[in-house]
C-alpha cells in the first residue's frame, strides 16, 4: 500500500510540475498570428567561457521557436551580459547556435544586461520592428520577461506570442522543483500578470 501510495503522490507530482510550466509558457501571450518575428533568448548564469547546460537548453527552444515561414523576416536576438568578465552570455550562445545547431538566419547580441529587467530594456530597440515577439527560457522566466516588457513598453507586449519552451515529456523529472523555483520568483508579478 505505501509504494502505491508514494507512486501516486510521485505522478501526481510530475504531473503538477507539467501543467504549472505549461500553464505559465501560455500566460501573457496571444495567438500566434502572422508577420515578422523576433525570438528573444534570455540567458542565464554562464561563469565560465563554455555555455551551461541551462543555456544551450534555452538556445535549442528559442531556434525551434523560429517561424519557418518567416523567412527573412525574422530575427533572433540573445540577451545576456558577462558573469566575472568573460565572454557573454549573448555571445556564448549565438555560437552555441551558429556552430552546434546550424542555425544560419539573422541573429544580434545584446551583452549588456545583468538581470531579467535589463535584459527586456536593453532588447526593446530591436524589437520595434516586429509585428510578433516571442521570448524563449523557462516558463516562468519567461513569464517575468513578458510581464516586465508589458510593464515597460505595453504596445509591444501587445505583438507577444508562444514561444516553443514547454514541451510534454521534456525536462519532466525536474518540471516539479522548476515550477516551485517559479512560484517563488514570480512572487513579485500581480495576479493579472500571472493568468492567461
Amino acid at each position: 500500500m505505501r509504494v502505491w501510495t508514494w507512486s501516486v503522490a510521485g505522478v501526481a507530482l510530475l504531473a503538477w510540475g507539467e501543467w504549472l510550466n505549461r500553464r505559465w509558457s501560455r500566460t501573457l501571450v496571444k495567438a500566434d498570428g502572422h508577420g515578422s518575428q523576433a525570438v528573444v533568448m534570455l540567458g542565464y548564469r554562464n561563469p565560465s567561457e563554455s555555455i551551461n547546460l541551462i543555456n544551450r537548453w534555452r538556445v535549442r527552444a528559442g531556434i525551434r521557436s523560429v517561424d519557418a515561414d518567416a523567412g527573412r523576416d525574422s530575427v533572433v536576438i540573445f540577451s545576456g551580459g558577462s558573469v566575472g568578465g568573460g565572454t557573454s552570455e549573448a555571445q556564448l550562445m549565438a555560437d552555441y547556435a551558429q556552430s552546434v545547431l546550424r542555425y544560419k538566419g539573422r541573429l544580434l547580441v545584446e551583452d549588456q544586461s545583468r538581470n531579467t529587467w535589463e535584459n527586456i530594456t536593453h532588447v526593446v530597440p530591436l524589437l520595434v520592428e516586429a509585428e510578433r515577439i516571442a521570448i524563449a527560457s523557462q516558463p516562468a522566466h519567461a513569464l517575468k520577461a513578458r510581464a516586465y516588457l508589458r510593464r515597460q513598453r505595453p504596445d509591444l507586449a501587445d505583438r507577444l506570442v508562444r514561444a516553443d519552451d514547454c514541451r510534454l515529456g521534456e525536462w519532466t523529472l525536474f518540471k516539479p522543483l522548476l515550477a516551485a523555483y517559479g512560484l517563488w520568483t514570480l512572487r513579485g508579478l500581480t495576479a493579472a500578470e500571472r493568468k492567461r
